[in-house]
């Protein structure tokens, strides 16, 4: 098989600018070039490509892809090196949805307290607006989400 950058962006479901970007940081290795200059690309890179990007999918950050790509290639690596980077991931998703949760329930305050004290109003006396400028001291609990 022999690719250009379109066909492989297509094949894989990832942008141009993402594949350049990739080879660019030395996530997959530089492509041969046709007589033209133009990059061409085979199943190897097809594979390779879809993996990365399947890590991507899945909120692995570059760094730990370029770790994973690594174990993926070398046979005397532990299958454990694979699952302990996938249960550090794990527990950082796990932190995120924490903070997600308590970021709906901030939010879901903001909208009942508006529907309850100024629905209709002019949008300078909004309470959504007033709570969101108030320092994090004087807010109300329910609503003191923080990043």
């Amino acid at each position: 098989m022999d690719l250009k950058i379109g066909g492989l962006a297509k094949r894989t479901g990832t942008n141009a600018p993402t594949i350049r970007y990739y080879e660019e940081i030395g996530l997959l290795p530089r492509p041969d070039r046709r007589e033209g200059g133009q990059r061409s690309y085979n199943d190897d890179d097809v594979k390779r490509l879809t993996f990365i990007r399947r890590c991507r999918d899945f909120g692995f950050p570059i760094e730990q892809v370029k770790t994973l790509a690594s174990l993926a290639r070398d046979r005397d690596r532990s299958c454990m090196e694979v699952r302990d980077l996938a249960q550090g991931h794990l527990a950082s998703v796990r932190a995120k949805l924490v903070e997600l949760r308590a970021l709906e329930r901030s939010l879901a305050a903001f909208v009942d307290d508006c529907d309850t004290d100024c629905a209709g109003g002019p949008g300078s006396d909004c309470v959504i607006l007033k709570d969101i400028s108030e320092p994090d001291c004087c807010r109300s609990s329910r609503r003191a989400h923080k990043k």
